[in-house]
């Protein structure tokens, strides 16, 4: 059985108090000291909760992001690389209940133009590339390296790290593609011909009137997709998790558009050609796919990316839609916290 971080500071704990009345200090610090290493001070000025504000330089000026660590471990820095585009860190919220008890360090970021971080409101603004040199400038801030560098990123979060491993992999320890494919055509290819043969056919049908209509903003547009698609393939839970709420209540819709489109059947936006398919190989980091079996996104290519880069893992839950994190939950975090542990210990290939 694993012992966990603080898992051990708590056995520390409960061995002092049934220990001789001179041992019982140096039981109960040692379980003290656990919970400070991972929660210290960052330093002797005022105390910020772990928030970073980092200035970004982009073609078009100097801009602050937004950031926030979690814990502490030297070894094991998780940066999140939220979703939408334009979503908010704040689905991630979830790791604060597992991510804490394994000892695992991660920081919460809001890309530009999402959530905390500032917004330009100019489209050209949204961009891949961009995006990327945003993510490395972040990294060089918060002092990440190879040695304790790693990346998660979900779904269009996926993208950019992926994209982002493509170029710095150099930089990381280790990577995580959650929830999305490597192929936008792929994608596409699934949405029509698996994922929209699945709905009724007088649904089908009225979504595509809406749909080649252009009119996204119809109310009768979600109240198709809420219960027979988002119900099914988004998240699989009978209410959504507050914090998922909060998090695309706030979607910056100029970047969603922009970079996705406006259906929900596909992308059809900047990413609409983006294929990296051939360029896994290349991938030597250890990299961790993670998919649902109701996912939107096609689990097999997800198992496929694990056996194309050099050293994959593939977690596919069985339970689990887009927001596997949440309708998988157990073994969405179960896998996630053993893959990173394996790959602090020195595995490459990691069996979940």
């Amino acid at each position: 059985m694993r012992t966990t971080l603080l898992g051990l500071g708590l056995l520390l704990t409960l061995l002092g108090s049934c220990s001789s009345p001179t041992s019982q200090p140096t039981k109960t610090t040692a379980a003290a000291s656990s919970l400070a290493s991972y929660f210290p001070a960052a330093d002797s000025g005022v105390q910020t909760g772990g928030v970073q504000i980092v200035s970004i330089t982009t073609p078009k000026g100097k801009f602050n992001v937004w950031t926030k660590r979690f814990g502490n471990n030297p070894r094991i820095k998780l940066l999140l690389l939220n979703g939408g585009p334009g979503a908010t860190h704040e689905y991630f919220e979830c790791m604060e209940s597992f991510l804490p008890q394994e000892g695992i360090e991660f920081i919460y970021y809001d890309q530009l133009g999402c959530g905390n971080s500032d917004n330009p409101k100019d489209t050209a603004m949204w961009s891949l590339p961009r995006y990327v040199e945003e993510v490395e400038q972040v990294r060089q801030a918060l002092k990440l390296d190879k040695d304790n560098f790693y990346l998660l990123g979900h779904s269009w979060g996926g993208i950019l790290a992926a994209e982002y491993a493509l170029k710095y992999q150099q930089h990381l320890k280790g990577l995580v593609i959650s929830n999305m494919m490597m192929s936008i055509p792929a994608y596409n290819r699934y949405a029509d011909e698996v994922l929209a043969p699945q709905l009724k056919p007088e649904v089908l049908a009225e979504i595509r009137k809406i749909e080649a209509a252009k009119d996204f903003q119809n109310p009768r547009y979600m109240e198709l997709l809420e219960p027979n698609f988002y119900a099914q393939h988004l998240c699989r839970l009978p209410q959504l998790p507050e914090p998922m709420t909060r998090s695309l209540g706030k979607t910056n819709q100029s970047l969603y558009v922009t970079m996705q489109g406006p259906s929900e059947f596909g992308a059809s936006g900047k990413l609409l050609n983006w294929d990296r398919v051939a360029d896994l190989p290349k991938l030597a980091v250890p990299v961790l796919s993670i998919g649902g079996r109701h996912d939107t996104m096609a689990p097999e290519h997800m198992r496929m990316v694990a056996q194309k880069v050099q050293h994959g893992t593939a977690l596919i839950c069985p339970e689990g839609s887009h927001m596997s994190m949440y309708d998988d939950q157990a073994t969405y975090m179960r896998g996630l916290t053993k893959w990173m542990l394996a790959v602090d210990k020195g595995e490459q290939q990691v069996k979940l």
